[in-house]
């Protein structure tokens, strides 16, 4: 399924105000989110909007996973997680060496780095299904 357009106008004017770099590599994990959600067993769909002044991605139906952000730190993109979770945890114990992390509440993603799409695709469905994991026995 294509990834939807930006429906939501603040969400779409804060991609158009980031420096056009940072816009593709965001863009580009957006699309992977998506993506990453449709493939993604138990998840019906992703709820794309604005939170803490940052675009953020909600799977639905509610309450199945931990909201997954989008941003810049640095001279790096960022996939930001919720930090009271162990997401950035369990990712930095599957992929120790494979990504530069902020503490425990990112994964940072050079702007000219090609995108290791599996392993973010991983990382992306742990967190869009943290919470059905989590209450799983």
């Amino acid at each position: 399924m294509p990834t939807p357009a930006i429906s939501d106008p603040v969400v779409a004017k804060m991609f158009s105000k980031l420096p056009e770099q940072y816009q593709n590599c965001l863009m580009k994990l957006r699309e992977l989110i998506f993506e990453t959600a449709d493939a993604t067993e138990g998840v019906l769909k992703v709820t794309e909007c604005l939170k803490w002044g940052q675009p953020s991605y909600v799977a639905e139906p509610n309450g199945i996973g931990s909201t997954i952000r989008l941003g810049q730190e640095g001279d790096k993109a960022a996939i930001y997680f919720i930090c009271s979770t162990n997401l950035v945890e369990t990712f930095k114990a599957w992929y120790p060496e494979r990504f530069h992390y902020a503490g425990n509440r990112a994964i940072l993603i050079g702007l000219n780095e090609p995108l290791p799409e599996n392993e973010l695709s991983h990382c992306i469905a742990m967190a869009l299904t943290y919470h059905k994991r989590k209450s799983t026995p």
